[in-house]
């Protein structure tokens, strides 16, 4: 620069000797002009030379704010000693720092999601617009959703309820809590429970819903009013009739000889049906809350069947029903003697009940080719209508209730035969036709 400047003096001293008349030597006029022209290229060269400092300095920043969402740090060397060198490293220092937060954002949105996606409950986040942001799995699921995207989706679009909308709506206008039970048909329909709630979002208030499906817990709910009617009807009528006679008696039957002796057996009969649906619900409770694991052992299928062919002989007789045990080797299973038992008495006693005059019961043990011991009940009685097979195993259902009344029992007996099954490890299963009779077999290991 300092040659530069005398190059320029020496120019203006000879432009002005010019101008003044002076002669100028032609010796002095090449050496101006030689030391200019240096100059000029020293001149240029130089500030190529600060170009392209600052040139590469303006790459290096542009390369840090390109990559400040880059989450791998790379290494940056600073020029010391000046403005634009503090600013670089004041810049790469915020770089990390967001990058840094922005990496526990990532961190702390993929906890968030996978929380929301492994909770039982649905959940469901719409924006201020009602289109769905989020919905995980378990609602997906529910809901029986089986597009390829759900993000964009209005609210009704992908859960077909208005009273769901509405609801969402209401939370969105009045930035409050609220809660709504509402029945969704799908393949399956079921019942939820929502519990709504706003948030925050840039564009405005959203709302997250959180769906509990309580489905089951109705259809517990309802089992244990259609229980307790059952029980109170199952009940009040030996009740009835026990009150009933004995109130006759009271009123002077007892001097009635011909009749006394015949409401006495009537209340006794009453009496033992209360104790018999009393024994019979105490055993569904045992087995229902599996504290009553039962003796094991090694039970012989020969001995089982011998007792209870004899205990109900007597019954089978009375009502012109044959037994027939079918000739099988003898097979031993490990379990409950007392429970197994019990189970094929309530069969057996169904069998022989619901049979008609003449009829018959056969019963057979065989052992399966996959190592299963297979009991088979199979009657010739009434048999059980198709639509009615997949209820006979549900406490006091009844196929045809009169004629359950009528030639006794409590209701419970199935049910008892599914829970023992069960508790051994078993399977159940019922074939029938109506009118040509039915087929329990029960298969266990």
């Amino acid at each position: 620069m300092a040659l530069a400047l005398v190059a320029i003096d020496y120019s203006l001293t000879a432009y002005a000797d010019q101008l003044l008349g002076a002669p100028v030597d032609a010796q002095v006029r090449r050496q101006v002009l030689a030391i200019s022209l240096g100059a000029a290229l020293l001149a240029v060269g130089a500030g190529l030379l600060v170009v392209r400092s600052l040139s590469r300095r303006v790459r290096r920043l542009k390369t840090l704010a390109d990559g400040l969402l880059d989450v791998t740090e790379r290494p940056v060397e600073f020029e010391r000693g000046d403005d634009l060198g503090a600013l670089e490293q004041s810049f790469s220092a915020v770089a990390n720092q967001l990058r840094a937060q922005v990496e526990n954002l990532r961190l702390e949105a993929a906890r968030r999601e996978a929380i929301l996606s492994g909770m039982a409950e649905g959940v469901l986040a719409v924006d201020p617009d009602l289109h769905v942001i989020f919905c995980n799995q378990t609602l997906l699921r529910a809901i029986g959703f089986r597009g390829a995207q759900f993000e964009g989706l209005s609210l009704l679009e992908l859960v077909r309820a208005p009273a769901l909308t509405a609801l969402v709506r209401s939370v969105l206008a009045t930035g409050e809590h609220a809660t709504l039970r509402f029945k969704f048909s799908a393949d399956t329909p079921r019942t939820f429970e929502v519990q709504a709630t706003p948030f925050a979002m840039a564009s405005g208030r959203g709302a997250i819903a959180i769906f509990h499906d309580i489905t089951d817990l109705e259809r517990l709910e309802q089992v244990r009013k259609d229980f307790v009617a059952n029980v109170s009807h199952e009940l009040r009528t030996p009740l009835a009739g026990i009150i009933g006679y004995a109130d006759t008696l009271l009123d002077g039957a007892l001097d009635d000889a011909a009749n006394r002796t015949r409401f006495v057996e009537i209340i006794r009969a009453n009496a033992v049906r209360l104790g018999s649906i009393a024994a019979d619900l105490l055993t569904l409770s045992e087995l229902e809350s599996g504290l009553d694991q039962g003796e094991t052992e090694t039970i012989s299928m020969r001995g089982v069947l011998d007792g209870v062919l004899l205990t109900l002989e007597g019954e089978a007789r009375e009502r012109g029903v044959r037994l027939i045990r079918e000739e099988s080797g003898d097979v031993r299973i490990a379990g409950s003697r007392l429970r197994l038992e019990q189970a094929l008495l309530n069969l057996l006693a169904n069998a022989i009940k619901f049979n008609r005059p003449g009829g018959e019961v056969r019963l057979r043990v065989d052992r399966e080719p996959d190592g299963r011991a297979s009991i088979t009940v199979a009657d010739t009685g009434v048999g059980i209508p198709s639509e009615d097979l997949p209820r006979i195993f549900e406490r006091f259902y009844r196929v045809d209730k009169a004629r359950s009344r009528q030639v006794g029992g409590t209701g419970l007996g199935l049910s008892i035969v599914k829970h023992v099954v069960e508790r051994m490890n078993g399977v159940i299963t019922v074939e029938s036709q109506l009118g040509k009779g039915t087929t329990f077999r029960i298969f266990l290991p």
